[in-house]
């Protein structure tokens, strides 16, 4: 962290312009807003009060089920739309708009789990479908269970997950306690798939998950800010710390990483605030949004 004689950050030292007109801010949720406590500090709360009330505009963005992440919508008094499920779900909570909401085409779901139902990797994945906001799985194993509980969500064992397949998915998800897994099926599946068939991240270490091939999280802050607000990347600050964060990272004129984010994350970046547990979000908004 590079400071000045009077103790504040010296953004000529970050590679950040210091005279950023910083118009929207949008954060993630897991590992960004809330740690282990699945809950927001009062030190980021009073640091996204305070941003708001010098104007900016705060939005959330987050690989969640839209009904998961809405309290935390709702905690930081977002008056903007919710970005969901990586953005493929964007809908206002206000007016219950759905501003977008993109798919996985059946044959790639049917394609997806059938690979996931090889004898290798049956026994070892948890795989879940989320359609309609709902969340639809195989059977309930001890990973769906904790999920489940986490999210604030109930999860629907129905057998053969095929038999969902009347609507698309708008993600699928496989976890497995195992990351070299998770790493493994992330290498073979986007040799299978390319860019323009689907999305294929990470959200956490042990979550492998795909939408459709538009859906990432910078197409989406860029849809808040440039077609809903009228801004330019230059105006945004975002704050994540997983691979699904990227695209954002990258798109916004200020892009901020945890401390506690993969290093190939970090590297996406222009600063690197501390720890989720250490409300690293709210020492990014204190020193780019609040300093002046």
């Amino acid at each position: 962290m590079h400071l000045n004689s009077n103790g504040q950050l010296d953004l000529s030292q970050t590679g950040v312009n210091p005279k950023s007109d910083i118009q929207l801010l949008v954060v993630d949720i897991d590992g960004t807003i809330a740690g282990k406590s699945n809950s927001i500090s009062k030190r980021v709360k009073k640091a996204i009060d305070a941003a708001q009330a010098k104007g900016i505009e705060v939005a959330v963005a987050t690989g969640r089920m839209y009904r998961s992440a809405l309290r935390f919508h709702q905690e930081i008094n977002s008056r903007l739309p919710l970005i969901s499920y990586q953005g493929a779900w964007i809908q206002d909570p206000a007016t219950q708009q759905l501003h977008q909401h993109l798919s996985v085409p059946k044959n790639i779901s049917e394609q997806l789990l059938d690979h996931f139902e090889q004898p290798s990797l049956r026994q070892i994945l948890s795989i879940h479908f989320y359609i309609g906001d709902k969340l639809y799985v195989r059977e309930l194993t001890p990973e769906t269970k904790l999920y489940a509980e986490r999210s604030n969500i109930d999860a629907i064992a129905v057998g053969d997950l095929r038999n969902t397949l009347d609507n698309e998915p708008t993600k699928i998800l496989a976890l497995c306690k195992d990351t070299d897994v998770i790493n493994q099926l992330l290498t073979n599946l986007r040799h299978r798939y390319t860019t323009e068939e689907l999305y294929l991240t990470k959200s956490v270490a042990t979550f492998f998950e795909a939408t459709h091939p538009l859906v990432n999280k910078g197409a989406a802050v860029s849809y808040l800010a440039e077609e809903l607000l009228g801004l330019q990347r230059n105006n945004v600050m975002t704050i994540g710390d997983n691979f699904n964060d990227i695209e954002m990272l990258e798109y916004a004129g200020i892009g901020i990483a945890m401390g506690n984010a993969p290093e190939e994350v970090k590297a996406h970046a222009q600063w690197i605030a501390p720890g989720v547990d250490e409300d690293g979000a709210a020492v990014a908004i204190e020193n780019f949004l609040l300093s002046n």
